[in-house]
């Protein structure tokens, strides 16, 4: 079951670190959320993998994947999930670069072109990792239904979905913390 006081709770205990950093979308921050402190955690992954089954409720789709390595065991515990609900999805992986050798795809797992995707991420704050994996997986011919988060940083990510006509949630946001999103260029603009 979905506790999301308790989950707020692990992001501070374990991931949630305060200093200088550089985000993947190039941003500098104050702090950082390492996500993959929850999402490689049992009692972490456990949580979110509820809440984003939760949060999915009403949405049809066919499979679930992301980027890899961040989407990983996010796949592997919705699935896992998922299957102890007698809900029957598919996960999927998007490679960085294309496999080598074999079938040399972005995409692996057992998703076919046709199928209705959600793509999750741990951390959004652009969307630009997300949006990478939605263009792999549409020029795989899947149709992406949705983008998921575990946390929103509230840093464009959502701006940038609804501009691709991509529906977004996140099960928290960065306000969840106690901290305030950076003033947006859309509002000072």
């Amino acid at each position: 079951m979905f506790d999301r006081d308790r989950l707020i709770e692990l992001f501070h205990e374990r991931a949630l670190k305060f200093g200088d950093f550089t985000l993947a979308s190039g941003k500098k921050s104050t702090y950082y959320l390492d996500g993959k402190q929850n999402t490689l955690h049992a009692e972490g992954l456990s949580l979110i993998s509820e809440g984003l089954l939760d949060l999915l409720e009403d949405t049809e789709f066919d499979a679930i994947g992301g980027m890899s390595i961040g989407a990983d065991p996010i796949i592997g515990g919705i699935l896992t999930v998922a299957g102890s609900r007698g809900v029957t999805i598919d996960g999927f992986l998007v490679r960085k670069e294309p496999k080598g050798h074999g079938t040399q795809r972005y995409i692996e797992g057992p998703v076919q072109p046709g199928m209705r995707v959600v793509v999750i991420d741990d951390v959004v704050t652009t969307g630009g990792s997300s949006l990478l994996a939605v263009d792999r997986i549409e020029e795989f011919g899947c149709q992406v239904v949705q983008v998921v988060g575990i946390v929103d940083r509230m840093e464009g990510g959502a701006e940038n979905f609804a501009a691709r006509e991509i529906p977004f949630q996140s099960l928290l946001t960065i306000e969840d913390f106690g901290i305030a999103p950076p003033q947006s260029d859309l509002q000072t603009a």
